[in-house]
């Protein structure tokens, strides 16, 4: 039986006693797609000891990162199983789930790191309560830092995208590409240097930080900061398994959980910083849309904006009316 075969029927097995015998749930697994590089990673490893920490051992996690233990696709199914206790995801990979969890990548929506916050306040009593119908519990969420647009050329008019195929990690991204004309990509960051070197793709939307750490400037020379999104990475748990801690673990949980989210939003900022610096500094040249091209960009993402609405429905409305109450008061 291969290894990682043999591997998740161990932990299968482990996670049915998790949820039924006391000892067992104080060992958790949690599963991220994420590699050590990554400051998703390196937060929610921080995130684990500081659990540890508060609990005296009591509850111990193992991050698993870089897809080693589950594929991305699969972390929530098995978190929802007791396959695992927890997991990270890009909340957005689950839209064909609801389409509220496609709302941090509505083109336009969220531009700033101060948006982005609101509309996850404005999104996580919806977002709670759709996990909570699978028996899951969200813990925090943190975002990666604003998207932008990289290509080999300098691009200044959306009808370069004419039949440009472009990495588009979620279904956002790729109605994006469309409405703009290019042809949309699937691709894990992982597998992005595989994809540029094939010819699969020619170029990709995506943040500072999965440049910097996938080398972009291997494959491409310009990045155009367009801010067009910021997407979030979500850290969730079994409920049962939650549930099974007594009331000081499970407060530890949360607390470190609170900890992890301030920590991370400030990790993205600071990553999104040197992330810039280390694309200039490898001859990647850094540029913003010109009036036109953002007029063009804008026009793409409304699309999406009013498609999203009619099938999101009142859900929809309620997220975005509380997100704009949210907007004016800070306005004030």
């Amino acid at each position: 039986m291969p290894n990682r075969v043999f591997s998740l029927c161990m932990l299968a097995a482990a996670g049915a006693l998790s949820l039924s015998t006391p000892a067992f749930a104080e060992q958790w697994n949690l599963a991220t797609p994420y590699g050590d590089a990554s400051f998703h990673t390196q937060n929610t490893k921080a995130f684990a000891e500081d659990v540890a920490a508060a609990t005296d051992g009591k509850l111990t996690i193992n991050v698993h990162s870089g897809g080693s233990l589950i594929s991305h696709a699969e972390i929530k199914p098995s978190v929802r199983r007791g396959t695992v206790q927890s997991g990270e995801v890009f909340l957005s990979i689950l839209s064909n789930e609801s389409p509220i969890y496609e709302v941090d990548t509505l083109p336009g929506l969220a531009t700033s790191y101060q948006d982005a916050f609101d509309l996850w306040q404005a999104s996580k009593p919806i977002i709670t309560e759709l996990f909570a119908k699978e028996g899951l519990m969200p813990l925090y969420a943190v975002p990666w830092p604003a998207q932008g647009i990289y290509t080999d050329f300098t691009l200044t008019d959306a009808s370069q995208f004419q039949g440009l195929r472009v990495r588009a990690p979620n279904i956002n991204t790729q109605r994006f590409v469309e409405n703009l004309g290019g042809i949309p990509t699937q691709t894990e960051e992982a597998d992005i240097p595989t994809a540029f070197s094939t010819g699969r793709v020619d170029a990709m939307i995506t943040s500072v930080s999965t440049g910097n750490s996938m080398s972009a400037w291997d494959y491409v020379s310009n990045y155009n900061d367009a801010k067009l999104w910021l997407p979030k990475n979500i850290v969730f748990v079994n409920k049962r398994a939650f549930d099974r801690l007594d009331a000081d673990t499970r407060q530890a949980v949360l607390d470190a959980a609170a900890k992890a989210e301030q920590r991370g939003w400030q990790m993205s900022k600071a990553d999104a910083a040197k992330s810039a610096k280390a694309l200039e500094a490898h001859g990647i040249t850094i540029s913003q849309p010109s009036a036109e091209l953002q007029q063009q960009l804008k026009a793409a993402g409304q699309q999406l904006f009013e498609d999203w609405q009619a099938r999101a429905g009142d859900q929809a409305k309620e997220l975005v009316t509380r997100y704009r109450e949210r907007q004016a008061q800070q306005s004030q």
